[in-house]
């Protein structure tokens, strides 16, 4: 594998500004080390292989959505079973009719208000989408991030680019570029360094699919802004972690991010509530806490970590702290409870998975069988 470093992320804002629809990376604003890293990252996708590229939510491992043997290298090295769908990733919603059909106007609707940006879109698919993109759904997920090294890379790409959370499944996401070189090691062939993701968490998955809009997954766009470009009456009463999770286990459609059991620490992780955190520390005095407020000078703990009482902000930091509660050598990771106001609903959303127990232990990784020779290029 080799790591390419994008160190200064004003250099690709700036590059943001000035990269036209033509794929063309030369001289819009990309210094010559950045402009190399991401024609070699190109060419190692139509190769077939897999690069790991930063979004604003969180990393993601990409593989080129059109060659279905590239997109099972993903399930490969995530350990992530074969009818989960992943997401297709777009530089930009003019290529939307590629990939999905029957594409209605509330959609466009949506990917004028919200593209490039934290939102996927859940629409019937282009009948040239593979099963192994979809999990063998009539279905297909589709967004265009934000992420100036995203939007430069999905450019020169031309195409459309598979990428589910850069971990391994059920694991908690990666939103630094260190954090997939510690998960996935050599099972991804480059990792584009984009600095740390700017949200922090997923996406919010919008499924249009089955004519009213449904919230599956809430994330970095919220309930209150969706309603804003669509009204009150189009989520009705569907909207809200618990009822869009049984709607759409009734409707069966599978989303990315939406098991019971997702987003979580290898240590056993508990969420207590208002008042419950120093009776659980009394019985657990060598656990790990993340809270919203310091430490109590009464309280000893092996670890304590404050994430800011902000919703955004709170979002921003969440993953890292937990992965590094996680490396600590903590028996325990003790997580307070966030408010119940609308703000929070995806960082909520996260924490209930996160600490919910897995019926099952998660995959490990497969080895490959037919590794992807990838030409020596510098």
């Amino acid at each position: 594998m080799d790591d390419i470093f994008i160190a200064d992320k004003s250099t690709a804002d700036k590059a943001l500004n000035k990269t036209t629809g033509s794929g063309d990376t030369s001289g819009d604003g990309f210094d010559s080390a950045s402009v190399e890293a991401i024609d070699r990252a190109v060419r190692i996708l139509r190769q077939g292989g897999l690069v790991a590229f930063p979004t604003e939510t969180v990393y993601g491992l990409g593989a080129d959505a059109r060659n279905s043997d590239a997109v099972r290298r993903i399930f490969a090295a995530k350990g992530r079973p074969a009818d989960h769908p992943v997401i297709v990733h777009l530089a930009d919603a003019e290529q939307l009719d590629r990939w999905a059909s029957n594409v209605p106007d509330v959609a466009r609707s949506l990917a004028d208000a919200f593209w490039p940006g934290p939102l996927t879109l859940i629409l019937p698919r282009h009948d040239t989408v593979a099963d192994v993109v979809t999990g063998g759904q009539p279905t297909v997920g589709v967004r265009v991030p934000s992420h100036p090294l995203a939007l430069a890379l999905l450019r020169r790409f031309e195409g459309g680019i598979a990428a589910p959370s850069a971990n391994r499944f059920g694991r908690i996401s990666p939103t630094r570029a260190e954090h997939v070189r510690a998960e996935l090691g050599d099972r991804v062939d480059m990792i584009l360094d984009g600095g740390p993701a700017e949200v922090g968490v997923e996406s919010t998955i919008v499924d249009l699919s089955r004519g009213v809009p449904r919230v599956l997954r809430p994330g970095g766009v919220s309930v209150a802004q969706l309603r804003e470009v669509l009204g009150d009456e189009v989520f009705g009463d569907r909207v809200g972690v618990g009822s869009a999770l049984e709607q759409k286990q009734r409707d069966n459609v599978r989303a990315p991010g939406t098991l019971a059991s997702h987003y979580a620490p290898r240590t056993r992780t508990v969420l207590v509530g208002e008042g419950g955190l120093e009776p659980y520390l009394s019985r657990h005095p060598d656990a790990c806490v993340l809270a919203r407020h310091p430490q109590p000078a009464h309280l000893g703990v092996a670890l304590w970590r404050a994430l800011p009482d902000d919703p955004t902000a709170y979002a921003r930091e969440l993953y890292a702290a937990l992965r590094d509660l996680d490396t600590s050598a903590c028996e325990l990771i003790i997580v307070e409870a966030v408010s119940d106001d609308p703000a929070w609903l995806a960082v909520r959303d996260r924490l209930r998975r996160a600490t919910t127990p897995s019926s099952t232990p998660p995959s490990t990784p497969s080895p490959e069988p037919h590794p992807t020779t990838l030409e020596d290029t510098p």
